[in-house]
């Protein structure tokens, strides 16, 4: 997953060059806004391909020499629970309800998304699969 964390990171470097100098010169908040979120997205997906790739290495279609039959057998490990989507959930609901009544609402929901989202993503760290 290399190449796809780097493939994204690019993607997410783009947004933000992109949106410092749409926020310098068009001084509009809806587009800033979407440039924004547009880079916090693929900066996630990027995030994500790179703790795969450092967690699980190297895929056999990373290499050109590769079989068909290399990628047969046990696909991945797909946990049985976890309560970190309705964490997320419950974030982005408070981030919601934040932008339209309150900062600390926001700032409250921001913390619990992220939260979610790192423990999500390392829920299962510490496994040797």
């Amino acid at each position: 997953m290399k190449p796809e964390a780097q493939l994204f990171a690019g993607v997410a470097a783009f947004f933000l060059v992109t949106d410092v100098v749409y926020a310098w010169f068009a001084r509009e908040p809806a587009g800033v806004a979407a440039l924004t979120v547009s880079f916090l997205m693929s900066a996630l997906i990027s995030f994500f391909c790179g703790t795969n790739h450092r967690r699980k290495g190297a895929r056999p279609e990373d290499r050109r020499d590769s079989e068909i039959r290399e990628r047969s057998g046990l696909v991945d490990f797909f946990p049985p629970h976890s309560v970190y989507p309705a964490v997320i959930a419950v974030g982005a609901a408070l981030i919601g309800l934040g932008i339209v009544y309150a900062l600390f609402l926001f700032l409250i929901g921001l913390g619990i998304a992220l939260a979610g989202v790192f423990g999500m993503t390392f829920q299962f760290a510490g496994r040797d699969d």
